[in-house]
């Protein structure tokens, strides 16, 4: 007496993993469109003087398939406005703005339900 087994579905044919990685991927973009999203208003909400070159060159760069990084392609001034130049507090009295870090702080709360709601959009790809 023979035992026949058929596997069918998306766990089986493929569906389910290509599903799980648009996930990942999603999430990584939506994460990072959040953070660059948050700091360009964070600077247009806190900087006194805008001229929108700073603004303009803030953008997300995919480091890997893992990773995307929001930043300020190197601005040389970047530091300051932040506040952890050379020439910040206690040198000068401008403390900077944070805009960086309170962003950071933000995505650290918030990414992981951003990211779960992006799991949650491919579930009935992988056959939940």
């Amino acid at each position: 007496m023979g035992v026949e087994i058929t596997t069918t579905g998306p766990l089986f044919d493929g569906r389910a993993e290509r599903a799980l990685a648009d996930a990942a991927a999603d999430a990584r973009d939506d994460v990072a469109e959040f953070a660059e999203e948050h700091v360009l208003a964070l600077t247009g909400q806190y900087f006194r003087h805008p001229t929108g070159y700073y603004e303009s060159h803030i953008i997300t760069s995919r480091v890997s398939a893992d990773v995307a990084l929001v930043h300020d392609q190197g601005v040389v001034y970047g530091p300051w406005l932040e506040g952890v130049g050379s020439r910040n507090a206690p040198v000068t009295r401008f403390a900077g703005y944070s805009h960086w870090r309170t962003t950071k702080t933000l995505v650290q709360a918030r990414g992981p339900e951003i990211a779960e709601r992006a799991v949650r959009r491919h579930l009935p790809e992988m056959g939940g």
